[in-house]
């Protein structure tokens, strides 16, 4: 297969859920060039221990199937540049490690890893390498919230007074299937919903109100079938000394609808809508009922800017809009709510 330098080359690593999620943001992304021009990005090794699950991806882009990193690395020639990540999280560092050493580009989904002993070692693995490494959290192209950070830096709200993420989530097997879900695995995955699909809420709230500073907490397992937490209750203290709140909670059972996010300024709020096709509002003296700044286009709208983002590192040099080292906040603010429902007080992000 030969090589179009202005298309990136890439392997899916690990073809469940989040794969679909990947492919449909590819498909989504314009060409480079004029109409009709290549493609960014083209899907050319689909991977995955799961033959069918790697061929049902193949069935879609025409890649070639592998069942292990190893056998795909081995193919001569090449079929790929770089290798998307999309497996449980304490197989980050082994994969993203090894691909590296074989002098591929890596986008690896979140957490980097689930400890900070491993992120340092993919770090230092992606320095020696010379290539790119990129942390895939999607949060930061989520369209709403990347509006809602145009709109805070206009003053249109005026000064920020606080902030409210709530992640609330029913239960859904698409993200839970097989015979032994690896999220329900504390082991795999590190934690619970803190370290996973809590840090989409976590990455908002530092793009709007900068770097966290510290974090008192609390977490609870209602859902009884997952072994890490599936509640959080938790106060960020942020490093200008403004304060937000990080709520999360997964069930099984019929729930209200909630606002996401709520940020509230000196002249007004924004509020993006509790649902995975969003929706920017903005609630100010002029629009007392509510303006819609942004319309619906949500979580999955986010994929084709971030995948678009790393290819044009890989191709072009460009630098990503959040480098990898940025991306260790989510999981130091999610450690550091294990920790302090542990001390049953403040406990530091950074030190």
């Amino acid at each position: 297969m030969t090589a179009d330098p202005s298309t990136l080359r890439l392997a899916f690593l690990g073809c469940g859920a989040i794969a679909r999620y990947h492919l449909d943001g590819i498909a989504e992304d314009l060409p480079r060039g004029a109409a009709g021009g290549a493609p960014l990005i083209r899907v050319t090794a689909a991977i995955d221990r799961d033959r069918a699950a790697a061929e049902a991806v193949a069935a879609l882009t025409g890649a070639a199937v592998f069942e292990s990193l190893e056998e795909a690395l081995a193919a001569d020639p090449s079929p790929f540049d770089a290798v998307d990540v999309m497996l449980p999280h304490d197989l980050h560092e082994a994969a993203t490690v090894q691909a590296l050493a074989a002098g591929k580009h890596v986008l690896c989904e979140k957490p980097m890893a689930p400890d900070l002993d491993a992120c340092e070692r993919i770090l230092a693995a992606a320095r020696a390498s010379g290539r790119v490494f990129m942390v895939a959290e999607n949060a930061q192209y989520w369209p709403e919230v990347v509006r809602a950070a145009e709109v805070i830096r206009s003053g249109a709200i005026g000064e920020v007074v606080t902030a409210r993420a709530a992640f609330t989530f029913l239960y859904d097997p698409q993200w839970f299937g097989g015979d032994r879900p690896w999220r329900l695995d504390r082991a795999q995955t590190g934690g619970g919903i803190a370290i996973d699909g809590g840090s989409h809420w976590i990455r908002p709230l530092r793009m709007w109100l900068g770097e966290i500073e510290e974090v008192v907490a609390a977490v609870d397992h209602p859902l009884k079938v997952m072994e890490g937490e599936s509640l959080v209750r938790a106060i960020l203290r942020f490093r200008s000394g403004k304060i937000a709140t990080f709520d999360a909670l997964m069930l099984d059972t019929t729930m209200a609808p909630e606002p996401w996010w709520r940020v509230t300024g000196t002249r007004g709020e924004l509020l993006i809508d509790g649902s995975f096709t969003g929706g920017l509002h903005l609630f100010d003296p002029e629009h007392p009922q509510g303006q819609l700044l942004a319309p619906p286009r949500g979580y999955a709208a986010s994929f084709g800017p971030e995948l678009a983002d790393f290819a044009r590192a890989v191709l072009d040099g460009a630098p990503p809009a959040a480098g990898p080292e940025h991306a260790l906040g989510e999981l130091r603010t999610a450690l550091a709510i294990y920790r302090s429902a542990a001390s049953r007080r403040w406990e530091k992000i950074w030190d």
